[in-house]
């Protein structure tokens, strides 16, 4: 009875990593399949540093939903011509973009506690 319910509570465990889009779960190969590119591009792509999956504990990259997306944008800004070196630094731009824009979300419901103006001014 006891081994079961380990086994339960382990397996709801194992089970919560497949909720989460941070979590490295897919090989090389499964992520080279899903995209349609060969495995080198993905090596090339982590070389670059410019999506850098998890490792497993052997060594082997592990990819997670978060980084597949970020693939799919890679290859499509690749498709359109940009190089790794732009792809880099368009992903760059865009996160600083994402950054700014949670900030002023921020800074907008800061505000409308305070009872200030609902406007953020720009400087």
């Amino acid at each position: 009875m006891m081994k079961e319910k380990t086994r339960a509570r382990r397996s709801r465990s194992d089970l919560s990593a497949l909720d989460d889009s941070s979590a490295p779960l897919y090989t090389i190969g499964q992520v080279a399949a899903l995209l349609g590119i060969q495995p080198a591009a993905l090596r090339r792509i982590d070389e670059q540093a410019i999506v850098t999956p998890g490792r497993s504990q052997s060594g082997q990259r592990r990819y997670s939903r978060d980084e597949v997306e970020r693939l799919r944008e890679v290859i499509e800004l690749t498709e359109e011509g940009v190089t790794l070196a732009g792809v880099r630094k368009v992903l760059a731009l865009r996160q600083r973009v994402n950054d700014l824009e949670v900030e002023l979300a921020d800074l907008r419901e800061e505000r409308a506690h305070d009872g200030g103006p609902e406007t953020v001014s720009r400087s």
